[in-house]
């Protein structure tokens, strides 16, 4: 068969819109044949229903009425009776669609401009779904440009099969883009929006840095170095943990590479960020003293509930250690997880002696002793006089200059104020209206009682309604610092997991769940850590 000119010409069209906009030549073909649809409506009737069709290899094009097969007519422009439908085709059943064969028709300038209209629309959305697709599967990837245009800070990059754009705040300071610069950047989200398909790169993000490590280092591409962690000041400092799966290859080394070819590299991309490469550690403590190089740390304490770490240099080391505006320990909290506290010798030196000192005045009071008495028992390592009325009597039996008629006498007076502090807290509870069904609840004292009373809780129903975070804390992450806020019982170390026990068993004892709930939750986080 013969393809006449214009079948040729309409062929040709499409093929040509297909490979500039870089979608299937099929797509185009179906919009052309919603626009043909369209200006046949404007002249057959808007309520008439007509099917265009282009065939993709000749380009022939089919213009039909379809009609519906009904019992009863009720429309006459879309509805045929099934009587007159079997007289055309004796197979006909309700529900069926008639086609009738329209004649070619000529396009008026109002047709034609609407039409295009429509193929313009549909190509447009066709190109934008295709980007989409194509760069919702490059999150996480790095992706090389050419600067299209700067407004008002943000730099939009021509990705070649697609449109990005680098904002004010993910550039690194100090950097200059005008148009016609080749620049890399990280895709770290990409979303449908009104407009089309917003794809959103950085040059800040701390995942940039690792994806040029991995671009620059073999052995991280190839798995056997692996990055842990990154932290980053953009365009000043930045810290990359690293672990290596060979024990015969330095990852530290790896990653510097020859002469530091390979990390120069990585600098040279970031405008001269420095870059401190670290060695993870599977324990917090060393890997916390890596972070913090290159100062020299002289002794770590760790509180794993609160995950915090309280470091201690010598004096000279103090500047070194936070950096200049805090830069060095931000980072290396960052990079660890764990928020840092930095003291010097001499002030951990002062606090320990001031923490002596409040001790010993707390036995002094609590026990009715001399100062030395208090001294004593403060340097024996007793922090609360709970511990010195329920240890056993011989440990403080065996401290010089005590023997057991003393040791039974300082019990007696320990066990004496806890008993009178506990009748205080109890009358206290009874006068903020704090129900004593709450002291079934495991853990709970009257000490807490008090607290939860100031807090408004009276009853088992109040207190479940807490949340964990309610009575632990929480902390909230801004601008590169974690702060912390205090819990409800933030004064009585009591743990994340004890507080969640708390909160179950206060609400199976209200009703709002039940035991077998309990053990069906209980057996999914084993399942879970398993």
């Amino acid at each position: 068969m013969a393809v006449s000119a214009n079948r040729l010409e309409l062929l040709q069209i499409a093929d040509a819109v297909a490979r500039e906009k870089s979608i299937d030549k099929s797509i185009v073909i179906a919009a052309m044949a919603d626009a043909i649809q369209k200006a046949a409506r404007a002249r057959y009737g808007q309520e008439t229903n007509i099917r265009a069709d282009i065939n993709p290899q000749t380009g022939e094009m089919k213009l039909q009425r379809l009609m519906e097969v009904v019992e009863t007519v009720e429309d006459y422009d879309k509805e045929v009776a099934l009587l007159t439908a079997r007289e055309r085709n004796p197979d006909a059943q309700v529900g069926d669609f008639l086609a009738e064969q329209l004649p070619p028709m000529e396009f008026g300038r109002i047709a034609a401009q609407s039409a295009k209209q429509v193929i313009v629309q549909k190509v447009r959305e066709a190109e934008r779904d295709r980007q989409f697709d194509e760069y919702k599967d490059r999150i996480s990837e790095i992706v090389n440009g050419t600067v299209k245009r700067v407004e008002y800070g943000n730099v939009i990059v021509d990705l070649g099969r697609g449109e990005a754009i680098i904002r004010r705040d993910e550039l690194i300071p100090r950097e200059n883009y005008k148009y016609g610069d080749r620049v890399r950047a990280y895709v770290y989200d990409v979303r449908r929006e009104q407009r089309g398909p917003q794809i959103f790169l950085s040059r800040t993000h701390p995942q940039f840095m690792a994806k040029l490590f991995t671009m620059e280092v073999p052995e991280i591409y190839e798995g056997i170095i692996e990055i842990k962690s990154v932290a980053r000041d953009p365009g000043s400092r930045a810290k990359i943990a690293v672990i290596s799966r060979d024990s015969s290859i330095d990852p530290v080394g790896a990653c510097v590479g020859m002469r530091g070819s390979r990390v120069q590299a990585v600098v040279g991309e970031l405008q001269g960020e420095k870059i401190d490469i670290i060695p993870w550690s599977q324990d917090a403590a060393s890997f916390i003293v890596n972070a913090l190089q290159p100062a020299e740390v002289a002794k770590v304490v760790l509180d794993e509930d609160a995950e915090r770490i309280e470091v201690v240099v010598p004096n000279d080391q103090l500047s070194l250690a936070i950096g200049r505006r805090g830069q060095n320990v931000r980072l290396a909290s960052q990079l660890t997880g764990w928020d840092i506290d930095i003291l010097t010798e001499q002030e951990e030196s002062e606090r320990r002696q001031k923490e002596f000192v409040e001790r010993s005045n707390l036995f002094m009071e609590a026990l009715n002793v001399d100062e030395m008495v208090g001294q004593v028992l403060a340097s024996e390592g007793f922090t609360t006089v709970e511990e010195v009325a329920y240890v056993e009597q011989d440990e403080i039996a065996s401290i010089d200059g005590f023997d057991e008629d003393t040791a039974s006498e300082i019990q007696a007076r320990a066990r004496e104020y806890l008993e009178r502090i506990e009748g205080e807290h109890d009358e206290k509870r009874r006068a903020l209206g704090v129900e004593d069904e709450l002291r079934e609840i495991t853990g709970i004292t009257t000490a807490i009682m008090v607290k939860l009373g100031e807090d408004g809780v009276k009853t088992i129903e109040d207190f479940a309604g807490y949340a964990v975070d309610d009575l632990t804390g929480w902390k909230e992450r801004k601008d590169g610092e974690t702060k912390f806020f205090p819990g409800v019982l933030a004064d009585f170390e009591v743990s994340r997991a004890e507080a969640e026990a708390m909160i179950v068993e206060a609400r199976r004892k209200a009703g709002w769940i039940t035991e077998d709930e309990v053990e069906a939750s209980e057996e999914e986080a084993e399942t879970a850590s398993a």
